[in-house]
């Protein structure tokens, strides 16, 4: 049996690798007209695999969280120190997500000032502060408060010139209300944003139900104990997202507090998994791609968003790469979404390269 210490912390990294990977899986086809159906974001309502990406990152953050500031406390580190440090962290991870938007022409005048990296920023400096001056009873408390409260807001209280809101529409909900008023810069959907200002606070939970998950890992010594209560959890979670879907839709767009659930639920056991095999079975060399791409996670996701000038766009007037690759398949019988499809994974690869020079050089990367 692998070390207990040693084998947690590869099965939370190879998660974070792997979710890193599927990101850059989704966002990258080598044509957005054609996709097979479950890389794609569910429309509105519902869920597909893509939808699980972003908060199982955010929830490896709220791990993360509790993994890292816990050992630092131990350590004798002052509060005060932290907060700074995760301060300004929080703000350079959200101004490399305005650059990568800005990227590369850097026209400021269509600036989004909301994204992945933007919501990360804010989910990880909320969670911190909350981990460095509260305990887990006030982040249950908290969670909680948030979800139900904003299930009443989005469900039944009336939206000001629309009345009843109505969750089978865009539109007709509190979230679309307030990022169409208070939203600066462009908006991913015109007049609301999947990454909006509303929908920020049950992502923050996604965050915290990661500082729980942490804190139990912690704190329950042994090891098929710890288990247990991992998949109990996240089971649990899994079923309560499920039903109250019934009542409030699973969506990704408005982060919904059974998407919230649901996916949270899913995470948690996606990380149990991932430490049965390698806590209990010693099986961590799956897990070194992961580990690659999750000890430099930001890094790569960076760089796949910058590379894309050069592997998604036409040159001098001739096909781009992703266009070749796809109409080189299609001329050998392949369908479309086939060759969008292999090109993402090509594009992994190829990212992969430099993460792996960075992995070996032991030189990890962090805002």
């Amino acid at each position: 049996m692998a070390s207990n210490s040693t084998s947690r912390l590869i099965a939370l990294d190879a998660l974070r690798g792997f979710t890193i990977m599927a990101m850059i899986i989704v966002n990258d086809p080598g044509s957005w007209s054609h996709v097979y159906a479950p890389l794609l974001h569910a429309p509105w309502n519902g869920a597909t695999p893509t939808d699980y990406v972003f908060p199982f990152f955010l929830f490896i953050v709220g791990v993360s969280i509790t993994m890292a500031y816990h050992g630092r406390l131990e350590a004798g580190a002052q509060r005060g120190d932290l907060v700074k440090k995760v301060v300004v962290r929080s703000l350079k991870i959200y101004g490399v997500g305005l650059f990568l938007w800005l990227w590369p022409d850097f026209d400021f005048s269509s600036i989004r000032w909301a994204g992945v990296l933007q919501r990360i920023s804010v989910v990880f400096l909320a969670c911190a502060l909350l981990f460095l001056y509260t305990n887990w009873k006030f982040w249950v408390q908290l969670g909680v408060g948030l979800l139900v409260g904003y299930w009443i807001l989005l469900a039944y209280v009336p939206v000001p010139g629309i009345g009843s809101p109505d969750l089978s529409v865009p539109i007709k909900n509190w979230a679309h209300f307030i990022d169409s008023r208070f939203l600066p810069g462009k908006l991913w959907q015109e007049t609301w944003d999947p990454e909006g200002i509303l929908s920020t606070f049950p992502a923050i939970v996604t965050g915290i139900i990661g500082m729980l998950v942490g804190k139990l890992i912690l704190e329950i010594k042994e090891l098929y104990h710890k288990l247990t209560w991992l998949f109990f959890i996240g089971f649990g979670l899994y079923v309560v997202g499920g039903a109250w879907d019934w009542f409030f839709p699973i969506n990704k767009n408005l982060w919904t507090s059974s998407y919230v659930f649901h996916t949270g639920g899913l995470a948690t056991l996606s990380l149990a998994a991932s430490m049965v095999l390698t806590d209990v079975m010693g099986q961590t060399k799956w897990t070194a791609v992961g580990r690659i791409f999750g000890s430099n996670a930001i890094a790569a996701y960076v760089l796949a968003s910058m590379m894309t000038v050069v592997f998604y766009n036409d040159f001098g007037g001739t096909a781009g790469l992703n266009t070749r690759w796809m109409n080189g398949l299609q001329s050998l019988g392949f369908s479309l979404e086939f060759g969008s499809f292999t090109y993402a994974l090509i594009y992994v690869g190829i990212i992969f390269i430099p993460i792996y020079s960075l992995y070996k050089r032991k030189i990890f990367l962090k805002l």
